[in-house]
């Protein structure tokens, strides 16, 4: 039997059956896959770009799962730190299906528009420098969830939630067996260097192109309903005290909210939008106790100042002109 002593340093055990895996995008302690394990059975939720799957095998090898024990690759959405990887990983998981968001499956039997998209937010070299070229997944090996539905592992119930806000083909999984929900990025960010006397912090993240605040807040209300004991986090692992992190998260959505049509005409509104939004976030943390030098601070929160930024501003020129 395999004890937390003697997991690699990538896997942590959040919950019994549950794994969080760091893959290494961008940098140690920002991007989790999770593999859940009932009764020899396997599922991975969210799998990282290519080349995070080493990783994930790795770690059923740590843990003595066959890959034919595999029964599911459950990707929260198909932004490519969460789903990139899961070609490549489900050609090694020859029994396992994929279980993806309607809106988003398509993206990922053909990955082309996917990839297009992506380059235009990353530019090519950063794409083949984190990502890597896409893999298709057999249609045949697909599925679609639905609102409500229940995904079974050996007996253990993953309820599907719908939860847009942050993309609208995000789903959540509500695992009552660990009174856990794998959150995506519906319910935010949370980096361990900004716990305090061990108490987390969390931010919504606005990442183009699909930031809708108020259906990202109901979708995080319906959440917070479950009564969850534990998120399970992409960004990053898991974290507790969900009452406290559902009014902080709400607090800052919020507040990036009202930034953001104060500053709807802005003619210099890109950087408006990222000065401000790290005025909220270094606001927020203070409040929190963090004692990092602000530098430190900038530094942990540039990709995500300039990618909410961009969100922002896709959000707010819809608002213009209504889809």
């Amino acid at each position: 039997m395999t004890t937390p002593m003697d997991l690699p340093s990538f896997m942590q055990r959040a919950a019994e059956g549950v794994y969080a895996i760091d893959t290494g995008f961008q940098r140690e302690g920002f991007d989790a896959a999770w593999l859940l394990v009932q009764d020899g059975r396997a599922a991975f939720v969210d799998a990282g770009t290519n080349f995070a799957v080493p990783r994930l095998l790795a770690a059923l090898d740590v843990l003595g799962i066959a890959r034919e024990a595999v029964e599911m690759v459950i990707p929260t959405h198909v932004h490519l730190d969460h789903a990139g990887g899961v070609g490549l990983l489900m050609q090694e998981l020859p029994a396992a299906t994929l279980w993806a968001h309607p809106r988003g499956a398509r993206h990922l039997i053909d990955p082309r528009v996917l990839w297009q998209g992506a380059l235009a937010v990353y530019g090519e070299e950063e794409m083949n420098r984190s990502y890597g070229r896409l893999v298709p997944v057999d249609a045949s090996r697909v599925r679609t969830t639905e609102d409500g539905m229940e995904l079974r592992l050996a007996g253990r119930v993953l309820r599907v939630l719908d939860t847009p806000g942050h993309a609208r083909h995000h789903h959540c999984l509500w695992d009552e067996t660990s009174g856990g929900v794998f959150t995506g990025d519906t319910f935010g960010l949370s980096y361990r260097e900004f716990d305090v006397a061990g108490k987390a912090w969390i931010f919504p993240t606005s990442t183009p192109v699909q930031f809708e605040p108020d259906a990202l807040k109901e979708s995080v209300l319906r959440i917070a309903a479950l009564h969850p004991q534990r998120l399970y986090l992409t960004h990053f692992a898991c974290v507790s005290d969900v009452p406290r992190l559902t009014a902080l998260f709400l607090s800052i959505l919020d507040a990036m909210v009202a930034l953001g049509r104060g500053l709807a005409d802005s003619a210099q509104r890109h950087e408006e939008l990222k000065a401000g939004l790290f005025e909220i976030y270094l606001a927020s943390l203070r409040q929190h106790g963090c004692l990092m030098a602000d530098s430190e601070i900038h530094a942990l929160l540039e990709m995500d100042l300039e990618l909410n930024a961009q969100g922002m501003g896709v959000w707010l020129g819809k608002e213009k002109t209504p889809q």
